[in-house]
């Protein structure tokens, strides 16, 4: 039988995908009221990846990603993904309560990255309070690898290199043992 331990704290992301730059700055603020000072911000890009979020949130939507300095332990994440749903809801417009943002929290390790979702699936195990996780890399031989389900824009290279560099700032802060 091994030996129960806790996991190593996990780092924090969020990926926000906006059509006004007003709004992206409403939701920066109110994550960082929430989960603290940030440490890393993208740059903002094209989101042309999927019409999913089209009908609610309008055409020529961008995506941008934000990291906090604060490591989490990795059982948060499903009151994360609640913190960050209070916070879309917020931002609704007013007039027809649709969405102006999306944010997609999720946590990196030295071993992959999570993403918290309220849709299940097969390859999304239930953790709790009505959110699942989904694996979208695992690490092998020095890099980020995909899996058949990872989203298209986390499959660019340029993604799996920011990525890297996240894992570049967490492997600084995380104890090792």
């Amino acid at each position: 039988m091994g030996a129960l331990k806790e996991p190593k704290p996990v780092k924090l992301f969020s990926g926000l995908i906006f059509k006004e730059k007003e709004i992206l700055l409403s939701a920066r603020e109110k994550l960082v009221k929430v989960f603290g000072e940030i440490d890393f911000e993208s740059d903002i890009c094209p989101f042309d990846y999927t019409y999913y979020y089209e009908k609610e949130m309008g055409k020529d939507l961008k995506r941008k990603f934000i990291s906090f300095s604060k490591l989490i332990p990795p059982n948060s994440l499903p009151d994360i993904k609640n913190k960050t749903n209070e916070i879309e809801k917020k931002l609704n417009h007013e007039d027809t309560g649709d969405r102006t943002v999306n944010i997609d929290p999720g946590y990196l390790s030295e071993e992959n990255v999570v993403l918290a979702t309220t849709k299940g699936y097969s390859h999304r195990p239930y953790l709790n309070s009505g959110i699942y996780a989904e694996m979208t890399y695992y690490y092998k031989r020095e890099s980020y690898r995909v899996f058949d389900w990872t989203y298209p824009d986390f499959k660019l290279p340029e993604r799996i290199e920011m990525f890297h560099h996240l894992r570049n700032l967490y492997t600084a802060q995380v104890p090792h043992s």
